[in-house]
């Protein structure tokens, strides 16, 4: 208490120093009513002061003192006070309790600077009454000397008074800031609600960069062992799958860029450049992997197309040989959204290098937000057929009696990969719980299987 008292009590004299104008305008209207003379210089009339107390009130009900106030009582008090979310508006919650602390630290406030005016100016007068003397105090004559004595004794414990009562006050004031000055309960409400759905969108950045990073990882896997088998008997196919690594790859990185991006400043990056997105045109056109790469008019796919004889880099690992078409086409990088969709679902089975057989109904009609989880569910089931499943891969999505059906199943053996992480199929569970579907994945006697069911309406 020692160590804040002396910024205590200048929060007090503050307190004061806003008390005056009130005082004085108080003091004039008493003046006028009264019909005599105000005295504007000493406004000390005890009526005035609680007369103008209502009128610091409703001062403090609508004029925007609080932030004043907050750093007065953080800074002078030494009163931990959480600073309040900022809002839109003011709540009469918030108004009622500034306008309770605005008068509480006005009226102290006053009464302790009022003290601190008279009390410390005749503490110092009477401590040189013993060697001055010669004056009256109270009607009495005061000689120098001993007489004198009393009288410095009395202000010297009118001054003590005084630090008591400041050092009380100050303890007050510091002891209320935190209630009357502190968030709301709406306000902490608020605040907790922007924290949940601040948590909610980190989760699910969470969920878009993993099923994103492991679907790549996954692809990349599958083309490189493609790549290593048919190097040497089948360049053309080796190249296209070296493209669709470097493709990968690069959409990892880019979907990891954007995530941090967004964790960083708290809003979505904006697009590239269009001299960045050149360069990387060049880059990827310069390098071996490159040359895998044709250009597509707008609105579709680009790719390569492989020249007869040539193996498909997906179904190199089961060496056969699949028809001159049969070549993945890769997408260009930079072409997909932050935000995939059903609408991608075909680019999203043409980079995976796969063999995927597809029954596709009309999905026109399915709710954009139920599009983009099914998309990220459909990505993380043709990722986990791919990694723990052998053999082509079948896929069905399609709209029955009001609800989006999902199935991704592999009709070869079961696959002898070690199974790490397991976020996939948490993360799918929970995409589908905060559908109000369900989910059924994991592994079968045929392979891997993952059937969802989405429904299209929330109240379904």
């Amino acid at each position: 208490m020692r160590r804040n008292l002396p910024r205590r009590w200048a929060c007090l004299i503050l307190g004061g120093a806003l008390l005056m104008p009130y005082m004085m305008v108080g003091v004039l209207t008493s003046g006028l009513v009264r019909g005599r003379p105000a005295d504007l210089l000493l406004p000390l009339e005890v009526g005035v002061f609680v007369a103008m107390l209502p009128v610091v009130a409703v001062t403090g009900l609508f004029l925007p003192v609080r932030a004043l106030e907050l750093n007065a009582a953080q800074g002078l008090l030494g009163a931990r006070v959480e600073t309040p979310p900022r809002q839109a508006g003011r709540s009469w919650e918030e108004r009622r309790r500034t306008a309770a602390w605005f008068t509480l630290h006005l009226g102290v406030g006053g009464v302790v600077s009022g003290c601190t005016l008279a009390i410390v100016p005749f503490t110092m007068f009477t401590l040189a009454l013993p060697f001055t003397g010669g004056t009256r105090m109270l009607g009495m004559d005061v000689a120098p000397g001993r007489p004198a004595v009393g009288w410095a004794l009395a202000g010297l414990a009118l001054l003590a008074a005084l630090v008591v009562l400041a050092a009380g006050a100050g303890e007050l004031l510091a002891r209320l800031a935190p209630v009357l000055l502190g968030p709301t309960p709406s306000e902490r409400l608020a605040a907790a609600e922007e924290r949940a759905r601040t948590l909610a969108e980190r989760n699910r950045l969470a969920r878009e960069l993993h099923d994103s990073v492991g679907h790549a990882l996954s692809v990349v896997t599958l083309q490189a062992a493609a790549a290593g088998k048919v190097l040497d008997r089948d360049p053309g196919t080796a190249r296209t799958a070296l493209a669709a690594i470097e493709h990968s790859a690069r959409a990892a990185l880019e979907d990891l860029d954007h995530v941090l991006g967004v964790l960083r400043h708290g809003e979505e990056p904006r697009p590239a450049a269009a001299p960045e997105r050149d360069h990387r045109e060049k880059a990827r056109g310069s390098s071996p992997a490159g040359a895998a790469y044709e250009e597509a008019p707008d609105g579709e796919t680009p790719g390569r197309k492989a020249p007869a004889g040539e193996t498909s880099a997906g179904e190199a690992l089961d060496g056969e040989t699949p028809d001159r078409d049969a070549s993945p086409r890769v997408p260009l990088p930079g072409r997909r959204a932050p935000q995939a969709t059903l609408a991608d679902l075909g680019a999203l089975v043409d980079a995976s290098g796969a063999e995927v057989h597809q029954d596709v109904g009309d999905l026109s009609g399915v709710p954009a937000m139920v599009s983009r989880e099914a998309y990220r569910i459909l990505q993380e089931a043709l990722t986990n057929a791919i990694r723990h499943g052998r053999g082509p891969v079948r896929l069905t999505a399609a709209v029955e009696d009001g609800e989006l059906r999902l199935e991704v199943a592999n009709d070869g053996r079961h696959g002898s990969a070690t199974r790490t992480g397991g976020r996939g199929v948490a993360g799918m569970r929970e995409r589908v719980r905060l559908l109000r579907g369900d989910l059924q994945a994991g592994p079968t006697d045929a392979g891997w299987q993952v059937t969802a069911r989405l429904p299209l309406r929330s109240g379904a």
